[in-house]
């Protein structure tokens, strides 16, 4: 198996952790903004073998916190209950990053205890996805799924939207929310255009961001339908 890519030192993806952040290659939407495009194509250029990673990790312990394994979208890789179940044999709590198209997968992996936090980004609300994103097998009763997956199963979580406009409004994020109501943490990021998988798109639709004071406008409507809302 090879990953995309490894992070060896952070302190931001795991809350609360200093983790190491394993990255699975390949996606199956296509946001234009995806700052991971080369992992979303499936093509990075600093791929690394699995073994190289766990030998890192297994030197890493009593100093690493936990291990994040991101993509891409690592739901699509046949070998990540195979990587979850070796990271947990060497004691690590395992933050998962995904956007929710097989919730399965999810339930699965929690069902043998084999992550410890999930992360889910949602792009707007399910029934608005359109073609800048899904793909031909696009299925919004899965997000719905993945979203009550893992609200029900106890573990800590957060949701995650970046707010581009054409995908995001205020009455989506007020939707947004209240589908998530209740949830942990509800964590909005402004759109960067920068180094992206469309940057064409960008060219064409040059006001994509928003104001600091649309984003706390934002963070206003959402936060009374969950634990925390933050602008990140």
């Amino acid at each position: 198996m090879q990953l995309g890519g490894i992070i060896k030192n952070s302190f931001i993806d795991y809350p609360g952790k200093i983790s190491s952040v394993l990255f699975l290659n390949g996606c199956n939407f296509r946001c234009p903004y995806c700052h991971n495009h080369e992992l979303a194509l499936g093509c990075p250029e600093n791929r690394i073998q699995l073994d190289d990673a766990i030998g890192f990790l297994e030197g890493r312990r009593g100093f690493i916190d936990g291990v994040v394994v991101s993509g891409g979208e690592p739901t699509l890789n046949s070998e990540l209950k195979a990587l979850c179940t070796k990271l947990k044999e060497m004691g690590y709590p395992i933050k998962l990053d995904t956007n929710g198209s097989r919730p399965g997968v999810l339930k699965e992996l929690m069902d043998d205890q084999l992550i410890d936090y999930v992360a889910m980004d949602i792009k707007t609300h399910p029934d608005n996805y359109t073609p800048l994103i899904k793909n031909e097998t696009f299925d919004a009763s899965r997000l719905f799924a993945s979203i009550s997956v893992i609200m029900e199963s106890g573990l800590p979580h957060e949701f995650r939207t970046t707010c581009m406009r054409s995908l995001i409004n205020p009455e989506f994020i007020g939707s947004i929310a209240k589908l998530i109501n209740g949830a942990d943490l509800f964590a909005l990021q402004n759109v960067t255009t920068k180094d992206v998988l469309d940057p064409e798109y960008f060219e064409n639709n040059s006001n994509a961001s928003f104001s600091a004071q649309e984003m706390e406008q934002f963070r206003q409507i959402a936060a009374p339908w969950v634990a925390k809302c933050i602008v990140r």
